[in-house]
């Protein structure tokens, strides 16, 4: 099964990554010494009338006995187990039949079958989660899309696959699968292609379509040729030489700055559904997503790293998946970065509200993260993981975290790596003992609170002198705190080792301090006080305690208004009526302009703010109850406004206001956030 990419504003959601690399690539024999099985399949697919023929031969050199899958739609013809025919199944489940085999400690096992059947249809009218919840082999004229874990070829289950697909395609489509391309022909017979992925791999997705292909050799570091690629369909051809400068750029990036890439290839391949999926070697995007102009320089880049992270370091699932956070370490924040200091504040920031409108019982130690799952799951293993990196190379410095992402990559490569090697190689390119960091951030849950307790500042001789205590809850993190002041001569910044619940500093000062702020860059982990982080929307999506007011009681707005509260929660909405107390829970409120206006002054609750007031077709925005708890409004003129939410609006979490005509964003923001500041007057 193939990872998702992160897309759009909110992302796709979570996937195991694929461990895989290619025999011209260099690696070991073995990756991390995982059981692995050999496959030489040959594929025929007519996507005219959704109908695929395989054969294939798999080497297994399992000793105990192991199960032999593929998927229930399919029909095997014909079945040799060293020479001698399979027998039957034992039953179907899960969408795969199966058979159990006995081990071969002596010698490997060779299994010949032959399989055919039928492909779903492929369609295109489903929306961007439906497609990546999709689990069935589709095909059409428009693509063929064969995900792994429909089983559309035979495997032996729970091993990793080493394998060799030949692809046989009529005249118009051409196709791939992740690996090195051997040999390829197209002709008025048909297109063929063969590719081979020499070292072991979770699976082989398969993709085909009306592709028309660019290609493009570029020289790496070490002068070894990488062949570049673009599969696109004929309306965003235009769009290749622009994709693979891209491309090239992220491999001139990364490999002074990491290593050697790994493989011989990369390719961008569109999908005619919105698809974001990442394998080794490829990337494939639905052709709406292409044609973004933010992809090129945002998602493109996460996915080309990942083959550095995830598909050539391979994480240690069992000890939590540190891939996603170190790539959108290096890949997302490292462009915020090249953009602008501001930028990257601007999304440490988006970063922290995420996490403090995660409820405490949806989070998880970073160590339990394998995969995105849902919204929860990305604030922690992506964003939260990505602070952590953050905060490590603050603490070690540039150079030396750099050296260790160098020597981890060098010591690992095709290699199964955890946290722990990651630890080893930063502890010896800075020479300090970093256990009792990765230990606080890989092992707890949650983040610290830290607050200024206390802060006064004197005369001392010709500066000041400023006593400052800081206070977080216990068990105490061990934290280095940035304190900025600011004088009469302008701002200085300082940080202090915190390592109690409560601590006193004395910092000596040359100038005269006016106010002091905590963590003003917000470079610091840390849950946000309720002051410093404004109510976004994703609050009332991810957090399971969320209630929902359906101001519509009948008819096409009602109907509109329950789809949408579907559509924006990662959970079933827990509707309450709309005359009831609301509790003491975010709580999500869907109507028409009138109604809103009318239930919100009854309630006594904040009006519509003046930013979208009277704009657009329809608005949501964020407020904060009395009781501290979050409300979010979404409001529109008319039944069809509200049911043109239904695809934009989820990828809207991170922001606290988004107004619409129609189902275009024409504008948007987050409610200003307040430092904590204490003034030393």
């Amino acid at each position: 099964m193939s990872r998702l990419v992160a897309l759009l504003q909110s992302g796709g959601r979570a996937w195991p990554i694929v461990l895989a690399a290619f025999a011209a690539s260099g690696a070991p024999a073995a990756a991390a010494g995982t059981a692995a099985a050999d496959y030489d399949i040959a594929v025929r697919i007519d996507p005219a009338t959704r109908t695929l023929e395989g054969r294939s031969v798999i080497t297994a050199g399992a000793a105990d006995e192991f199960t032999l899958a593929l998927g229930s739609r399919f029909e095997v013809t014909r079945a040799l187990v060293d020479g001698k025919p399979l027998g039957p199944g034992v039953g179907s489940a899960g969408g795969m039949q199966s058979w159990r085999l006995p081990g071969s400690p002596g010698a490997p096992r060779r299994i010949e079958v032959q399989w055919r059947g039928e492909l779903l249809p492929l369609d295109t009218a489903l929306d961007h989660r439906q497609t990546l919840a999709a689990r069935e082999p589709v095909s059409g004229g428009a693509g063929t899309f064969l995900p792994d874990a429909s089983g559309w070829y035979p495997r032996i289950a729970g091993a990793l696959a080493r394998y060799r697909v030949s692809l046989e395609l009529p005249p118009g489509q051409r196709g791939l699968v992740a690996g090195r391309l051997v040999e390829e022909s197209d002709s008025e017979k048909g297109y063929r292609a063969r590719f081979e992925f020499g070292f072991p791999a979770e699976g082989i997705d398969l993709m085909a379509g009306p592709y028309r292909i660019e290609t493009r050799i570029v020289r790496e570091a070490g002068e070894r040729p990488i062949r570049l690629r673009t599969y696109f369909h004929a309306q965003i051809a235009g769009l290749a030489h622009g994709y693979l400068d891209a491309v090239q750029g992220y491999l001139e990036l990364y490999e002074p700055w990491i290593g050697d890439y790994p493989f011989t290839e990369f390719s961008v391949v569109s999908s005619p559904t919105p698809t974001g999926f990442g394998m080794p070697t490829l990337t494939y995007l639905g052709i709406e997503v292409l044609r973004l102009p933010f992809i090129r320089a945002t998602s493109l880049g996460h996915e080309v790293l990942h083959n550095w992270w995830g598909n050539g370091v391979y994480p240690d699932h069992a000890r939590g998946n540190w891939s996603e956070g170190l790539t959108t370490f290096m890949a997302d924040y490292a462009y915020k970065e090249r953009e602008s200091s501001d930028a990257a504040r601007d999304t440490r920031l988006a970063w922290l509200r995420d996490f403090a409108a995660l409820p405490p019982a949806q989070d998880a130690p970073l160590a339990a993260f394998t995969s995105r799952t849902h919204g929860a799951s990305q604030i922690v293993g992506y964003h939260k993981a990505a602070m952590v990196f953050l905060m490590l190379r603050d603490l070690v410095g540039r150079e030396a975290f750099d050296r260790g992402i160098r020597a981890f990559w060098r010591e690992q490569r095709f290699r199964i790596a955890s946290w722990a090697e990651l630890q080893r190689a930063f502890e010896t390119a800075s020479g300090r003992d970093l256990r009792a960091f990765f230990e606080q951030w890989l092992a707890r849950p949650g983040a610290p609170s830290v607050r200024i307790a206390d802060a006064a500042s004197a005369r001392s001789g010709p500066g000041y002198t400023v006593t400052v205590t800081l206070a977080q809850p216990a068990p105490a993190y061990r934290l280095r705190v940035p304190l900025a002041f600011r004088t009469e001569a302008g701002e200085v910044v300082r940080a202090v080792d915190l390592e109690r619940e409560r601590q006193a500093f004395a910092l000596e000062l040359p100038e005269r301090p006016l106010e002091l702020a905590l963590d003003p860059g917000l470079r610091l982990m840390r849950r946000l006080a309720p002051g410093e982080a404004p109510p976004i929307l994703r609050q009332v999506m991810v957090d399971r305690t969320t209630v929902t007011v359906l101001l519509p009681q009948r008819g096409a707005a009602h109907d509109a208004a329950q789809a949408l509260a579907a559509r924006l929660q990662d959970h079933a909405p827990k509707i309450v009526s709309a005359d009831d107390d609301l509790a003491a829970a975010p709580a999500l409120v869907i109507g028409l302009d009138a109604a809103v206006d009318a239930w919100l002054a009854r309630r006594g609750l904040p009006a519509r703010p003046g930013a979208v007031r009277g704009k657009g077709s329809a608005q949501a925005w964020t407020a904060t109850r009395a009781d501290g708890t979050t409300l979010a409004v979404v409001s529109a003129r008319d039944a069809a406004s509200l049911a043109a939410l239904a695809r934009p609006l989820p990828h809207y979490g991170r922001d606290s206001y988004v107004i619409f005509e129609g189902a275009t964003a024409i504008g948007r923001g987050a409610w200003p956030a307040r430092v904590q500041v204490v003034n030393l007057h």
